[in-house]
């Protein structure tokens, strides 16, 4: 059975690999947070410290991508329940522009809520 590539343009495919990766990524962050919640437990100095951490531009940066995984994730999973509970088919272009739309508002909106 050959491959088909054709399926992989389509841009259903891609809103899968997003749903999919942002799942992964965010599933990579949990521990992080854990670890960060923690620190309010060892102490109002040790969570100070942390909190002067996460001032960095760079951290900064992590957390508005942070944002935007969370709304692509939470977006594509309406999206999908929409497709299978709702007929919504003939929509799925749309509701992928709205759900990608939706995903670059919240991320700017975080990003010049930072700025």
């Amino acid at each position: 059975m050959k491959n088909d590539f054709r399926a992989r343009n389509h841009p259903a495919y891609w809103a899968f690999v997003v749903h999919r990766a942002s799942g992964i990524l965010l599933s990579l962050f949990l521990p992080l947070h854990f670890w960060a919640l923690s620190q309010a437990l060892q102490g109002a100095a040790r969570l100070d410290a942390f909190l002067r951490w996460t001032e960095q531009p760079l951290v900064k940066f992590g957390e508005t991508l942070l944002v935007v995984l969370l709304t692509a994730h939470l977006t594509g999973g309406l999206r999908l329940l929409m497709l299978e509970f709702l007929a919504w088919r003939d929509w799925q272009k749309s509701l992928l522009a709205a759900a990608t739309g939706a995903t670059l508002a919240a991320g700017l909106a975080f990003l010049l809520n930072l700025l």
